[in-house]
């Protein structure tokens, strides 16, 4: 065989490599934005139901709108940021800034709850119970979708970061590592809770 025929087969054998190298840092793309996807879903269901929990309080609640807002404005600034991320999954700072949005959402409900338990009529309500139950049940679904993107982001961002692919990513249209959905409450979440006597 000569030189040629070998560098020949060298040279075909480097880009089936290089395909190979590509189509993988594609598909897994591919599958950390449809994983982003289902998070949208989720999150656009409660940012949709918030507005009727609200409005079922509103009526038991009347002294305390300032609460009310405050969960209509994290509302809105949390579908705002969602919309930005929904763009680019790739972009860290839109990621950030969602879940910075979450966090702020999820604290102005937890402070609704802590008012909804003084009015044992609210907490009553069928309506109110129905729309509660439907937001738990879509948190918990977030919550999944939310771990689903992660894996899917951190095979990702292994694959880019292993020998060789890292060589040919930012050859390929992909320079940086995709971000992780983290909300600010993360921390708080993982940690053991802490019991005094």
């Amino acid at each position: 065989m000569s030189i040629t025929w070998i560098l020949i087969i060298i040279a075909v054998i480097v880009l089936f490599w290089a395909i190979s190298i590509y189509n993988n840092l594609v598909r897994l793309k591919n599958q950390y934005q449809n994983a982003f996807a289902q998070i949208e879903v989720q999150l656009k269901r409660r940012y949709d139901l918030i507005p009727n929990l609200v409005e079922t309080a509103k009526a038991y609640l009347q002294h305390e709108s300032a609460t009310l807002e405050a969960v209509v404005a994290a509302r809105n600034q949390a579908a705002g940021a969602l919309k930005q991320a929904a763009a680019d999954p790739s972009n860290a700072t839109a990621m950030h800034s969602l879940g910075g949005a979450e966090s702020a959402l999820g604290s102005a409900l937890g402070r609704l709850n802590v008012v909804m338990e003084a009015y044992p009529d609210l907490k009553a309500n069928q309506n109110m119970m129905q729309v509660s139950e439907e937001l738990t049940s879509t948190e918990n679904r977030v919550a999944f979708s939310r771990q689903a993107f992660n894996d899917a982001v951190m095979n990702f961002n292994t694959y880019r970061q292993s020998f060789p692919p890292v060589l040919f990513a930012s050859l390929f249209g992909h320079p940086a590592d995709a971000s992780l959905l983290e909300f600010a409450d993360s921390a708080e979440i993982q940690a053991a809770p802490k019991v005094q006597f």
